[in-house]
């Protein structure tokens, strides 16, 4: 009788430990590290400190080329995934501080918007420097489990892909495509029946885009800095030289840009595409000062020093800058 009380005992002391690290250790939900976060503050910490001219890139949509949530009453002008898609790299691109973003994809809202205000000019149209074009091109979401002994694990992983061309406005090329897949995925655990129950985790998707787009977006962002800021002369005449651009695109007094006659246009023969032969540069701008409220109204006062320029023609001039 003894030797039996014993065995329980011993059994008792072997699992007092496990049903106590089942109460404390155990979580209900065990996230995945989201990358894509880390990825976030690194691109806020980036936007305080970037002092450069920015470019303004717009997003011209960004469509769910999978089947998910394509049931009977599906409505591609209102996707869910794609606007998820487009909610999340509008707000990476603005986080870095280094560009100005033009709204396309709810622009019909802006406008109705205006005419409920009951105002009756219309919006003002701003063309961008680059457009991103996008798909949700893989999209998944499946359950895996493990059992042993004592204890039952049951995970939620969702995988997705996403497909980005970057597009020059000014030539009409692509300068950029590629591919991100990103995951995410959450873990329940429970021990001799002890821990938690995990529940359909929605929060997932937002995180396997957000991964996807993590991976391309430093890329985005490179190609759009490669190529010079550009501006234009607005007004010269014997009260000086006034150009555009002001405080929101990064141009502060003092700032130095380079001043272009902008080169010849002929057909290419090989591509059958219209080009720019290569400008010369006749001079520099300082700028003195800034004034505009608002990226379409922007200007700044510059002086001007260099070879003479034809007042009569301005549009034949650029103003470039890093």
């Amino acid at each position: 009788m003894s030797f039996i009380k014993n065995v329980q005992q011993t059994m008792l002391l072997l699992l007092v430990p496990v049903i106590f690290a089942a109460c404390v250790s155990s979580h209900p939900e065990t996230p995945k590290a989201d990358t894509s976060a880390l990825a976030q503050q690194s691109s806020k910490s980036t936007a305080a400190s970037y002092q450069g001219l920015k470019r303004k890139v717009a997003i011209a949509r960004f469509s769910n080329e999978t089947e998910y949530a394509k049931g009977a009453f599906y409505d591609k002008n209102n996707d869910p995934l794609g606007k998820q898609a487009v909610d999340i790299l509008s707000s990476r691109l603005t986080s870095s501080g280094k560009f100005i973003l033009l709204e396309r994809a709810d622009a019909d809202l802006i406008e109705k918007e205006l005419k409920y205000s009951g105002r009756s000019e219309a919006a003002q149209k701003v063309g961008a420097d680059y457009l991103i074009i996008g798909s949700v091109t893989q999209f998944g979401r499946k359950n895996t489990g493990e059992t042993g002994i004592f204890t039952q694990t049951k995970r939620q992983i969702v995988q997705a892909g996403v497909s980005i061309r970057l597009v020059d406005v000014s030539t009409g090329e692509i300068i950029y495509a590629e591919e991100g897949l990103g995951e995410a995925e959450t873990e329940a655990s429970t021990v001799l029946g002890f821990g938690g129950q995990a529940g359909y985790d929605a929060t997932l998707s937002d995180k396997a885009i957000s991964s996807a787009i993590s991976q391309l977006v430093e890329n985005v962002i490179n190609k759009c800095m490669d190529n010079p800021w550009k501006s234009y002369i607005l007004s010269y005449d014997a009260d000086g030289m006034v150009i555009a651009g002001g405080a929101k695109q990064g141009v502060r007094p003092g700032n130095v840009f380079q001043v272009y006659q902008r080169g010849k246009k002929v057909k290419n023969p090989q591509t059958g595409m219209e080009m720019e032969l290569p400008g010369k540069q006749i001079g520099s701008v300082t700028v003195v000062s800034t004034g505009g409220a608002s990226v379409t109204n922007e200007y700044a006062f510059v002086q001007y020093s260099g070879s003479p320029i034809d007042s009569s023609n301005l549009t034949n001039y650029e103003i470039r800058g890093k």
